[in-house]
């Protein structure tokens, strides 16, 4: 499958396939003739940004031209390079050579396994395609994400989940996979961007898990003049009354006074608010390997005037 080939770094380097191109001269040199990609840790950037991988049979090395695709400079930032070191990184075997003591090494290129990701899987995909990706860091803004073979995405903090939150880490860890869904593609710079709320289910999904005079726990998400937004799933938050002396992202125990899918809205009364938050627990109302694409979610009820909605359609630019 064309994801296989393109997965998400650190996902190919425990394979068998892996370890047995990776471990022997012969592997490495059979690796380079099938044009295969493999992986290995990064355990050294030295002072000229190279990188030095371990791979078994002989020492690896990606020089710091072939260690990343270029950004918007044509360069390729020291920060890209020092952040590979400890972590698995995708290669292809340009060449096997020798140094001044005779001792056998490879030449490696990251650059060539995300080029060949680029054009053969990520410039193919279309705006509504699921697929897996893995968080790498986050920033306010939004989470970065590994789509295949170390080439990252953006994900958007507005696009992680309906229910507001501060930051990313309040839904995610880094290393964590997850499922995110294409939302732009722009072929002229290559840059992708992801979404990931439309896969957290609708308002109706999310509140058919609650009922009217139950007492439930939630996130305190945000405190506002006119009440307190408390999160009860990630896609899903009800407004209880304005109380003093309530601290965002803190835990909190609500009745749930109403539920009005005309308003689209849960109406609370706060109970009581403790500082350790109960663990959000995230649920996929799709099951990615039935249906591997989107082309219109609508968030909001039928019954409710305001319309929430994505079209992805077939919209390639940003």
């Amino acid at each position: 499958m064309i994801q296989e080939r393109y997965a998400i770094e650190g996902q190919r380097i425990n394979t068998a396939r892996n370890a047995e191109l990776t471990s022997t001269t012969e592997g490495l040199e059979r690796a380079m003739i099938q044009d295969e990609i493999l992986e290995a840790i990064a355990l050294v950037c030295s002072s000229d940004m190279s990188i030095t991988v371990d791979l078994g049979s002989m020492k690896g090395v990606i020089p710091k031209s072939e260690a990343a695709l270029p950004g918007e400079n044509s360069e390729i930032k020291d920060i890209a390079v020092i952040t590979r070191v400890g972590k698995p990184v995708c290669f292809k075997v340009l060449s096997i050579t020798k140094d001044s003591d005779g001792n056998p090494y490879a030449i490696l290129s990251r650059r060539a396994a995300q080029l060949e990701c680029m054009r053969n899987y990520i410039m193919k995909l279309t705006p509504g395609d699921i697929i897996p990706a893995r968080i790498t860091h986050m920033e306010h803004f939004g989470a970065f994400v590994d789509v295949g073979c170390g080439v990252v995405s953006l994900l958007s903090i507005d696009s992680i989940s309906v229910s507001r939150i501060s930051h990313p880490s309040d839904r995610f860890e880094i290393g964590e996979t997850i499922y995110t869904v294409v939302k732009s593609i722009d072929r002229d710079t290559g840059r992708m961007y992801v979404t990931h709320k439309e896969l957290l289910g609708t308002w109706s999904e999310n509140a058919a898990s609650f009922s009217i005079g139950t007492t439930v726990t939630g996130i305190v998400r945000s405190i506002e003049s006119y009440g307190v937004f408390v999160e009860l799933a990630p896609n899903l938050a009800g407004l209880a009354e304005y109380s003093e002396g309530v601290v965002a992202g803190s835990g909190a125990s609500v009745y749930i006074k109403n539920i009005l899918p005309e308003k689209m809205k849960i109406k609370l009364v706060l109970i009581d608010t403790f500082p350790l938050p109960p663990k959000m627990i995230r649920r996929y109302y799709i099951d990615q390997r039935t249906c591997d694409r989107l082309e219109y979610w609508r968030y909001s009820p039928a019954a409710c005037p305001r319309v929430v909605e994505s079209n992805f359609g077939t919209v390639y630019n940003i």
